[in-house]
């Protein structure tokens, strides 16, 4: 196993980490963790040298307003010394906070479910544009400061969901350790980005990649022609593995985090970040990456750039982040995928039945798409 320094911390952490929101679950039932199998993922794990694991207090869970097992689950599997070889990272759920007491009320609440007096990186989940703004007026910064103080956590973050625009307030507004964003060859331009991957790591935070495989799309169902590119390839490898080195190729990411789901994935990328070093691949192996990429782009159903100029939308609905799911849809032929970030990104009312076709987007969208008719596609693709 690597390790890299995790941003001005004092923490060297494996370039693998464990994400632990797709563990093995019985009869398709979220909530209903596979133990036995789940414990030995994390122990062979452990046992071949990732230090970095990573869930949430809605992980394994039926709704995001209560709590899920995947921490309880993890303040079992990680007694028998597991605990002391890991650093450990869980998350505040903000979209619950409503009241300062409540910072501290799911703290402990977390603490007693993972069997720790500590927890060693606590990031806010989910920050956005609506969030952030709610917590800071609520005092989360000095909930942090006295969390701190009284040892029950060690670093700080936060996990980003937006744009590009809304990550420097929230950086320059704390002493962040971590930053956690959404990043993979094809997400070099959503939300943060490249930009805020750059951005984040120059101010000296630790940048934690999560979706390296966009949700198992660049692993699953690859298309042919995807497929025909990667065939190309001196060295041989599999797409995962494309993924994972395209990410620990850049030196400014500290550690991936891969939801692993089975036995044989934890030993595939534990193999696969064994190659992983900064700066490890050629330049043809780039140019390999560009080409799948390409192809993938060439199978976008909606010239959409996400420019905004079609916002704000008279009747609510986030036409950009709609249209990208439809593109999602026909990219990674993968319509469960596409359907379950469309209820799970965007509120229902930004959601595309909420259209009354005034024309107004159509009149100012610089790429003449036809947006009324993309997102009748998506009523009729993803119903209401």
């Amino acid at each position: 196993m690597l390790y890299r320094k995790l941003g001005s911390t004092k923490e060297e952490v494996s370039i693998l980490g464990f994400g632990c929101m797709r563990l093995p679950v019985l009869d398709d039932k979220p909530d209903k963790i596979d133990n036995k199998l789940a414990t030995s993922m994390i122990h062979y794990a452990i046992d071949n040298g990732v230090n970095y694991i990573d869930t949430a207090y809605p992980y394994h869970g039926n709704s995001l307003s209560e709590g899920g097992m995947s921490e309880v689950f993890l303040g079992e599997a990680l007694k028998g010394g597991y605990r002391e070889k890991v650093t450990l990272a869980t998350k505040l759920p903000s979209w619950i906070i409503e009241d300062k007491k409540d910072f501290e009320f799911y703290l402990n609440q977390q603490l007693d479910r993972l069997q720790t007096d500590k927890i060693d990186f606590y990031l806010l989940h989910t920050l956005n544009r609506t969030y952030w703004p709610k917590l800071e007026n609520l005092g989360v910064t000095d909930f942090l400061d006295a969390a701190i103080a009284d040892e029950k956590i060690k670093y700080t973050g936060f996990s980003f969901h937006d744009d590009f625009e809304v990550l420097p307030e929230i950086i320059s507004a704390y002493n962040w350790d971590v930053c956690q964003l959404q990043y993979n060859y094809m997400d070099k331009n959503y939300q943060a980005g490249i930009d805020g991957l750059r951005y984040a790591s120059d101010q000296g935070l630790g940048v934690v990649v999560m979706e390296p495989l966009k949700g198992g799309v660049l692993a699953n169902n690859v298309p042919l022609e995807v497929q025909s590119i990667w065939d190309m390839a001196e060295i041989k490898r599999t797409p995962v593995e494309w993924a994972f080195r395209y990410l620990w190729d850049d030196p400014q990411i500290d550690v991936v985090l891969s939801g692993m789901s089975s036995i044989e994935q934890v030993v595939e990328n534990i193999k696969i970040a064994d190659e992983g070093h900064p700066n490890s691949l050629t330049f043809d192996e780039k140019d390999l990456i560009r080409e799948a990429k390409y192809e993938y782009r060439q199978r976008i159903k909606v010239g959409c750039t996400g420019c905004g100029y079609c916002m704000p939308c008279p009747s609510g609905v986030d036409i950009p982040h709609v249209l990208n799911q439809l593109n999602h849809f026909y990219m990674f032929d993968d319509p469960s995928g596409a359907r379950s970030h469309y209820y799970g990104i965007l509120k229902e009312s930004e959601r595309a039945i909420n259209c009354t076709e005034c024309g107004e987007c159509e009149k100012q969208c610089p790429q003449g798409v036809s947006i009324i008719k993309s997102l009748k596609e998506v009523v009729e693709k993803f119903g209401s």
